[in-house]
């Protein structure tokens, strides 16, 4: 039988959570057997399912041939079933049935990169998050069915690595120079979380014992030359592994655990049950040939697909609109971890640092969104920093709420209560309050509803009653879609100092979470309230929201004299971080003076350099002109916002003087002990570079030449490169080459060299073209693409210039080719409502004419969501 489906007429696409419906059958087992051939691939499959409600037996499928099905070992004529491009209904089936189907699908053409598809000549692989199992093989392809996966995988011996999820049970020859081998595993599971990889590579292979005593085998796959640069990878995982039995009690629970690299992945990486699917930006890491940042990403990302094998694969989502479940618990999991890998306040920073680069700009432009959907077209649009980083601060305010003890409690009532089962937010928040004691449910509105509240606050002392009352307001931006907006619980944590000493005060309220303490957390959970602290003997400096205890836009009448007096004396290493953000947004966009910024600059730095280089590394963090533009909501003009910021950065430069050429002299990271000592040295030799640069320093482009041709670091390498490429310096070309020499057959490394040209800052759309133009750029390669368009990205100037065209050709081609790609480049320009006239209209212009020219929900979604401003 030789059948393909019939094409239907789409109609109204989106998907409601509110018509969420039990599936009509569940699977209790499925066997597969994959025959990989090079030109074809068969799929067989066998399902044991059970009814559960009422219903038609509904199996998704996408590009399949059906080849031949049989339900009950009865093969079934053409008029016993429907078929369409997206499913396979049969009506009337008995309560008890086993499917049988065979299909024919062609990874080799797969360029999409979901379901089964060919990576590479020697390397296919799969994608299944969200729905790319119905690309394998027809299936009740949805989250909430849950099974136990038997696999065979067969292919020529030209690939001797055949690999599925769980535990090899056989291997063997299958004649005609072909081989198999039969994976099961014993936890059920979503068919999302299903992988398969065959190919031809190379093992670097540990092992560890758990907490439980079982041994597991641990296996990092690669191309051989990568294998040296998997040992940061394998560290971490057993970190990780060891991390989350002594935090969260959560022993691994297979005999083996297994990690596959690729640079042909649209994501970051991918939770399969014991078989992880990485792009190779997350899993490969080495000093020569990855940057500090590069490795400290891999070490996270490691961490967070390991932690996903209970919040994410032991406990599951019910549908996809509780993504933020699965993945803002372990967002907020692995930041944790990753605090213990650096300085806490820098991971703190760095983390809010990407919070208010994405996801605040997320919800406030055409693209926002509640963490928890309510309604999507195409779920790979919803992989966003709100579902993400979002996701990750509510469970962060939930744990500033419990503390680490209580926040336990939860955790482990969750996983008693769910193991094993498909869940909602709700029943999160449920075990959450039932395992500590305190009622979360209130929390349940942060998920709902769109937007980044404003928190207004006001300062008041009584020097006669000796007391400080703080008044506090909290408001949401009106949405279109989402009505009676209600106030959300905000943990607000608050610190007071004298004045004139900086010393830390004693805090004394009744409306504290903690009273008498020093460091303290008030539930701000109503539209209007005060609290006042009392014994307050002199008018004190008031630090909010430290270590940045919830996800708002705060609104303080500090003095800019007061946000100096922070970045000096507060002793949260991210507030006085964030004293330098607010004073440099008001330099910035408001007009204020740089002088009193810059000598609290002199104060703090020398000490602060002695004691934490990276977090005085961050203390230079101006922020990008990106985010700038994020927070005009009209009249946005990129070339004026990037010559005030230019200034501001020269200024600093000239002022700082030779202070920065004696500290460059006196650092040195090879007399760190420590990773993260050494990173933060790093940075700031970086740094002072640059700002010698900045100053005309005769000697920057030396010392920079000189620190690129003697350091085998990558981070020391590329800073320098920056120096002398941005700066157009006589090296800058020599530099170029030999690094292209050096690394041509490094792709991550590559990938550095792409964007460090397309973001120099006088960079031009000759310069793109010569970069899109280049024989290394490869538009098959999600990575390459990203190198040189996060490059351009950079520099918003040229974004809203040249740079849109870029952005729509690229999602134009891709839209076919691969639309998930597509969609989420095309979103750099969603804030295009914003700009100044005649750009606004321009932009506005070229985006309606891309809407008759795509195609894919994903890209098509995105586009009609960005012009319905």
């Amino acid at each position: 039988m030789n059948i393909v489906a019939n094409p239907v007429v789409e109609v109204d696409q989106t998907v409601y959570l509110k018509d969420y419906q039990k599936p009509s059958f569940l699977v209790d087992s499925v066997d597969l057997d994959i025959q990989v051939f090079d030109d074809k691939t068969y799929v067989t499959a066998k399902l044991v399912m059970q009814r559960q409600t009422a219903g038609d037996l509904v199996l998704l499928g996408r590009d399949l041939e059906l080849k031949s099905i049989a339900l009950n070992g009865q093969a079934l004529a053409e008029d016993a079933y429907t078929l369409d491009t997206e499913q396979l209904v049969i009506a009337n089936a008995p309560d008890q049935v086993v499917i049988e189907t065979q299909v024919l699908i062609h990874p080799e053409t797969n360029t999409q990169l979901e379901g089964l598809y060919q990576a590479s000549g020697d390397l296919f692989v799969t994608q299944n998050e969200p729905e790319g199992f119905r690309k394998i093989t027809f299936y009740p392809d949805r989250p909430d069915v849950l099974s136990v996966f038997t696999t065979r995988v067969e292919a020529d011996k030209k690939f001797p690595v055949l690999l599925a999820n769980g535990n090899l049970i056989e291997a063997g020859e299958a004649g005609n120079d072909r081989h198999y081998s039969i994976w099961q595993d014993p936890t059920k599971k979503p068919a999302y979380l299903f992988a398969c990889v065959i190919g031809d590579l190379a093992v670097l292979k540990d092992r560890y014992v758990t907490s439980e005593g079982r041994d597991v085998a641990l296996e990092i796959y690669a191309e051989p030359k990568d294998i040296p640069k998997c040992h940061i990878a394998m560290e971490a995982l057993k970190h990780s592994m060891r991390w989350d039995e002594e935090h969260y009690g959560r022993p691994y629970d297979l005999d083996n655990y297994m990690i596959v690299a690729t640079s042909a992945f649209n994501m970051g990486a991918m939770e399969n049950k014991g078989l992880n699917i990485f792009n190779t930006s997350c899993v490969l890491a080495d000093e020569e040939f990855t940057t500090d940042a590069a490795i400290m990403r891999v070490q996270s990302v490691i961490a967070h697909e390991y932690f996903h094998n209970w919040t994410g694969n032991r406990i599951t989502c019910r549908d996809w609109f509780q993504l933020c479940l699965k993945e803002g618990l372990t967002v907020f999991r692995d930041q944790s971890f990753s605090e213990d890998l650096q300085s806490a306040a820098v991971q703190r920073i760095d983390d809010v640092a990407v919070l208010k680069a994405h996801q605040f700009p997320e919800d406030s432009g055409p693209l926002s969104h509640p963490p928890r959907p309510d309604h999507f077209v195409e779920i790979n649009n919803f992989y966003t920093a709100t579902v993400y980083e979002k996701g990750a601060e509510i469970n962060r305010m939930m744990f500033t709420l419990l503390g680490k003890e209580k926040f336990r409690k939860g955790t482990d009532e969750y996983f008693e209560r769910h193991d094993g089962q498909a869940v909602t937010v709700e029943d999160w928040v449920a075990a959450l309050t039932a395992g500590s004691g305190v009622d979360l449910s209130a929390f349940l509105i942060w998920y709902n509803q769109p937007g980044t509240p404003k928190l207004e606050a006001q300062g008041t002392y009584d020097a006669t009653a000796q007391t400080y009352q703080l008044s506090f307001k909290q408001s949401l931006k009106a949405h279109a879609k989402y009505a009676n907006l209600k106030a959300v619980p905000i943990p607000v944590a608050l610190a007071l100092f004298n004045a004139e000493t900086g010393e830390q005060l004693t805090l004394n309220s009744t409306a504290l979470f903690e009273n008498g303490v020093k460091d303290g957390v008030y539930l701000f959970d109503t539209d209007t309230a005060t609290i006042e602290f009392t014994g307050v003997t002199t008018k004190p400096v008031v630090s909010l929201l430290r270590n940045f205890s919830a996800p708002v836009n705060l609104e303080f009448n500090y003095s800019d004299k007061e946000l100096a007096f922070l970045m000096q004396f507060e002793p949260n290493g991210f507030n006085q971080w964030q004293a330098t953000q607010t004073l440099l947004d008001r330099i910035l966009l408001n007009d204020h003076v740089a002088d009193i910024y810059i000598q609290a600059m002199k104060n703090t730095l020398p000490d602060l350099i002695q004691k934490d280089p990276l977090l005085a590394s961050r203390l230079f963090d101006v922020p990008a002109e990106g985010y700038l533009g994020s927070r005009i909501d009209a009249g946005y003009n990129p070339v004026q916002i990037q010559e005030k910021r230019n200034a501001l950065l020269k200024t600093l430069a000239r002022e700082l003087g030779s202070f920065c050429k004696d500290t460059y002299l006196e650092l040195d990271p090879d007399n760190q002990k420590e990773f993260s000592q050494a990173m933060g040295v790093r940075a700031l030799k970086n740094i002072m570079l640059m700002m010698m640069a900045r100053q005309g320093d005769v000697d920057a482009f030396e010392l920079a030449h000189q620190q690129y041709q003697t350091t085998r670091n990558m981070s020391e390498r590329l800073g320098a490169l920056k120096v002398l490429v941005w700066n157009d310096a006589p090296q800058a070309k020599e530099a170029l080459a030999d690094f292209y020499t050096h690394f041509k057959d490094e792709a991550l490394s590559m990938d550095q060299w792409f964007m460090v040209q397309a973001a120099h800052p006088e960079a031009t759309a000759a310069t793109i073209a010569y970069l899109t133009s280049h024989p290394d750029y490869d538009l098959t390669v999600p990575n390459r693409i990203r190198s040189v368009s996060g490059g351009l990205n950079a520099n918003p100037v040229n974004t809203w210039s040249f740079g849109v065209q870029h952005f729509i050709e690229l999602a134009k081609y891709l839209d076919e080719k691969n639309p998930i790609v597509g969609s989420r480049l095309l979103q750099v320009l969603s804030r295009w409502y914003t700009l100044a006239e005649p750009q606004r209209s321009q932009v506005q212009a070229e985006l309606e004419a891309l809407k008759p020219l795509v195609k894919s929900k994903n890209v098509s979604e995105s586009l009609n969501s960005m012009l319905a401003v």
